[in-house]
C-alpha cells in the first residue's frame, strides 16, 4: 500500500506510533525504519506479537499476503514522513516552526511553556527533532491542541528544507547561527544558508511571518521579504519586545518591556546571560498570541531546565553548572562567558571536546583555550583528543574514564563547577562523583 489516505485510514485507527519495538502497545502502528546497523522490518512480526494493530515494512520478505495488518510501502522513512504531513494538514493546527545553532531546545521549552498559560499545546518532547522525530511530533498531534512548537535540527545542508516540507509550519524562529557541525555544512556560510531553508519555505506561505533577535545581523541579512516580529537587547524603534540583563547571579534576572511601555521584572531559574535572548523569544512569541505580560513573566520565572542544560546542581560538596548536552565554538564562549560572570569565590571548569567541527576542529579548540587565558575562572580540566592538542597550561584527561578515577582520589570540595562539553565526551556522568 503506497496510497497515504488509506494508509492514514488506518493510523486513525490506531492507538499512536512508533518505531521502536520496545514502545509498543495495544492498538499501535509500528513503523519499521532501516539504519546502518539495522532492519526495522526483522521486528515486524515482534510488534504484531506486542499488540500493534499495523505494521508498516519496506522489505517484501517480511510481508504476508494474508495478514492486513501488514502494510508493505516502497520507503518506510519517505511513508512516515507523507503521513506526518498529511496529518498536519487534516488538523491545521498553528505551528511554529524553530531551529538554530544554539538555544533552540531551550526556546522551544520556554516558547511551549509561554502559549501553555492560554492554549493547548503540543511540542517536540527531547530531542526528537531530526527527519524521524519531526515526522513523530506531528503524529503525535490531536484535534485538542490548538498550537504546536516543532524544533527542526540540522548536520547538513538541506536538512531543514526536507523538515520544514513535512511539518509546513506557519511561524518561524532562527535562535542565531554559529559554528556548529561544520563538518557536515562545511562553513558558517552553510550553517547560515541551511537555517536560513526555514525562511525560504515561509517566503512562500501566506503569513510568512518570523520572530527576529534585531541583535543578529546575520539573521536580518537573511530576512528580506518576511514580516518579522522583533525582539533584543538593543532598545530599537523596530523591537516589539526589548530586554535588559539585570543580574546573573548564576541564576538569569532580567527586566522586559512591550514596545517601550512597564517594566517587567523575572527572575529564572536558568543558568547563564546567553539565555536572555531564547526568553525575550519566548516573550514575544507569546505576546504575539495575545498572553499578557504579566502571564508570560510568571511561566518563564516557573520553568525549570532539564537535560543537563543550563541546570545548577547542588551536591553535598560543590555547585554543579552543567551544561553538558551540546557544545559548539558559540555556545562554548557564551558558556565560559558567563562562568566569568558569575560571584564565586573558587571556580573551576570541567572542559569536554567540541565534536564535528570538521577541519576547524584544531583552530576551534585552540580559540578557547586562548579565551580561557583572558578569563578569570579558575582551575580548568581539559578532557578529550582535540583539547590534549593544543596549546596550553591545563590538566588535561584522555577520557571522561580518566576524569572520575581521578575524582575518586582527590575530589574537588566547596567548588563552583562548570560542566560544559559535546555529549558524546559524557561529561554529565561526572555528577555523583563530585
Amino acid at each position: 500500500m503506497t496510497d497515504i489516505t488509506k494508509l492514514y485510514e488506518c493510523f486513525v485507527q490506531s492507538s499512536g506510533i512508533t518505531t521502536d519495538t520496545r514502545q509498543c502497545r495495544e492498538g499501535m502502528m509500528f513503523v519499521a525504519l532501516r539504519g546502518e546497523n539495522f532492519d526495522g522490518n526483522s521486528y515486524a512480526a515482534e510488534a504484531l506479537e506486542r499488540g500493534c494493530s499495523y505494521v508498516v515494512i519496506d522489505n517484501a520478505e517480511y510481508a504476508k499476503a494474508d495478514d492486513e495488518r501488514v502494510i508493505l510501502v516502497d520507503n518506510s522513512l519517505k511513508t512516515l514522513q507523507l503521513l506526518a504531513r498529511h496529518h498536519r494538514r487534516q488538523l491545521q493546527t498553528v505551528i511554529v516552526g524553530i531551529t538554530g545553532t544554539n538555544g533552540k531546545t531551550t526556546t522551544k521549552e520556554l516558547m511551549a511553556t509561554v502559549l501553555k498559560q492560554r492554549y493547548r499545546v503540543h511540542y517536540t518532547q527531547g530531542n526528537l527533532n531530526n527527519h524521524i522525530g519531526v515526522p513523530l511530533t506531528l503524529l503525535q498531534l490531536t484535534a485538542a491542541h490548538e498550537m504546536a512548537v516543532v524544533e527542526m535540527g540540522a548536520n547538513h545542508p538541506g536538512d531543514i528544507k526536507e523538515l520544514v516540507e513535512i511539518a509546513e509550519p506557519d511561524y518561524g524562529v532562527i535562535t542565531n547561527v554559529g559554528m556548529a557541525h561544520l563538518q557536515g555544512f562545511g562553513s558558517l556560510e552553510g550553517v547560515i544558508r541551511t537555517k536560513g531553508e526555514l525562511y525560504d519555505y515561509l517566503r512562500t506561505t501566506e503569513r510568512k511571518t518570523i520572530f527576529l533577535n534585531n541583535d543578529n545581523d546575520y539573521l536580518k541579512g537573511i530576512a528580506d521579504g518576511l514580516t518579522a516580529i522583533h525582539y533584543g537587547q538593543s532598545a530599537d524603534d523596530k523591537v516589539k519586545v526589548h530586554g535588559e540583563l539585570t543580574a546573573c547571579d548564576p541564576y538569569l534576572r532580567f527586566r522586559w518591556n512591550i514596545d517601550g511601555g512597564d517594566w517587567h521584572e523575572v527572575a529564572t531559574q536558568l543558568i547563564g546571560s546567553y539565555n536572555l535572548d531564547n526568553a525575550l523569544c519566548a516573550a514575544t512569541v507569546g505576546t504575539h498570541f495575545g498572553i499578557s505580560a504579566e502571564e508570560i513573566s510568571a511561566a518563564l520565572a516557573a520553568y525549570t531546565p532539564t537535560n543537563n542544560r543550563s541546570q545548577l546542581t547542588r551536591t553535598e560538596h560543590n555547585s554543579l553548572i552543567v551544561d553538558a548536552y551540546n557544545a559548539n565554538p558559540t555556545s562554548m564562549r557564551a558558556a565560559l562567558d558567563n562562568f566569568h560572570r558569575v560571584e564565586a569565590s573558587d571556580k573551576m571548569a570541567i572542559l569536554g571536546d567540541m565534536k564535528e567541527l570538521g577541519e576547524a576542529t584544531a583552530e576551534a579548540h585552540q580559540a578557547v583555550i586562548d579565551h580561557i587565558d583572558t578569563l578569570s575562572i579558575g582551575e580548568v580540566w581539559l578532557v578529550g583528543a582535540a583539547f590534549a592538542q593544543t596549546t596550553h597550561t591545563q590538566r588535561t584527561f584522555a577520557n571522561v574514564e580518566e576524569v572520575i578515577a581521578t575524582l575518586q582520589a582527590e575530589k574537588p570540595t566547596q567548588r563552583c563547577i562548570l560542566i560544559k562539553g559535546s555529549n558524546s565526551m559524557k561529561l554529565a556522568t561526572l555528577v555523583p562523583y563530585l
